[in-house]
């Protein structure tokens, strides 16, 4: 399976080396247009800092649930959801009945100060984040790893643009200060129901997803010929694919891949940290100009991120659903 799945090598690219940038942009639209996932590596994330972010979600999932419910997840998407508090509805890829996922999960954004004029009007996706009392160093790991996945998320919006036939600067003002949600997910070993997963079949809501390699597998994808397969294992690289707001920014043309996580085998944990990477705010997003013609126009209005991911939230996520029965 790893011959299917490029493996960018960032390194010529992130040194600045001539050509660099074409090559690598040659190599991700392959990816994007034919695939949906690719790893990189040569990406500069020191690994004890991703082995650190492992640790800190495990000892955070460790903690007594009435602890973890204490941050129960927000109007943002911030904090925690417990195991079957999610079910899959925006997917048109799961097939049955569809059940909650058996996934517990803490999710994190961009660590916004209590007195950020945002924070204090309270505006969608724009917070700070509910931190647990009693784990020393947490949210300094956390927010580091937040910080350097960032910075990686970024370093390759030019690869992305020039993939896309864009200059190369092109998504600078788009994300000026992006959005992203760094989930801490926890898949227990539970008794899983017949068509039941850890996260049931879907692709992810984000621009792209950027996803530390973990030593216990359970990630499956589903490429263009139609089969699940697990997804191999790249030491010391990350795992990226498209999302959905990449893929009607572009109006079709970068694909997002199905994937799914199995739930766990009896007696085993699995911990992921995938980190979901968008556009800012309230950038409106119309299609991109070399992604459109008179024979393929625009199949969806312009958008903030603020405005599709509200749609998203509400289709999945039980306390989205509350939200709008308050409203």
């Amino acid at each position: 399976m790893t011959d299917q799945i490029p493996i960018l090598d960032l390194s010529d690219y992130l040194a600045g080396k001539p050509g660099a940038l074409e090559a690598t942009a040659n190599e991700l639209r392959h990816a994007c247009e034919e695939v949906g996932f690719y790893f990189v590596r040569g990406h500069g994330v020191p690994w004890n800092l991703i082995a650190d972010a492992f640790e800190a979600s495990r000892e955070f999932h460790d903690l007594p649930l009435a602890e973890k419910e204490a941050l129960k997840v927000n109007e943002h998407n911030v904090g925690y959801m417990a195991s079957k508090k999610s079910v899959s509805q925006a997917s048109t890829i799961y097939e049955g009945p569809r059940k909650s996922n058996l996934v517990a999960a803490y999710s994190l954004r961009r660590d916004l100060p209590d007195d950020h004029p945002d924070v204090l009007a309270n505006k969608r996706y724009r917070c700070g984040n509910p931190w647990p009392r009693d784990l020393p160093g947490f949210r300094e790991v956390c927010v580091s790893a937040m910080d350097a996945l960032e910075s990686l998320a970024l370093s390759l919006l030019p690869l992305y643009a020039v993939a896309l036939n864009l200059p190369a600067g092109f998504f600078t003002e788009a994300f000026v200060e992006p959005q992203y949600t760094f989930r801490l997910a926890h898949y227990p070993p539970v008794d899983a129901e017949d068509n039941q997963f850890g996260i049931a079949p879907h692709t992810d809501s984000s621009f792209m997803t950027l996803l530390a390699q973990n030593e216990v597998e359970g990630l499956q994808i589903r490429p263009t010929h139609g089969r699940w397969v697990d997804a191999p294992v790249v030491s010391d690289a990350f795992l990226v694919n498209t999302g959905d707001l990449l893929y009607r920014w572009s109006n079709h043309r970068f694909r997002p891949t199905p994937h799914r996580a199995k739930a766990s085998a009896s007696g085993v944990d699995r911990y992921a940290i995938p980190f979901f990477f968008d556009a800012s705010n309230d950038y409106v997003m119309e299609c991109l100009p070399t992604c459109q013609s008179p024979e393929n126009p625009p199949r969806y209005a312009p958008e903030t991120y603020g405005e599709y991911m509200l749609w998203f939230s509400r289709q999945n996520y039980d306390h989205s659903k509350e939200d709008v029965a308050a409203e």
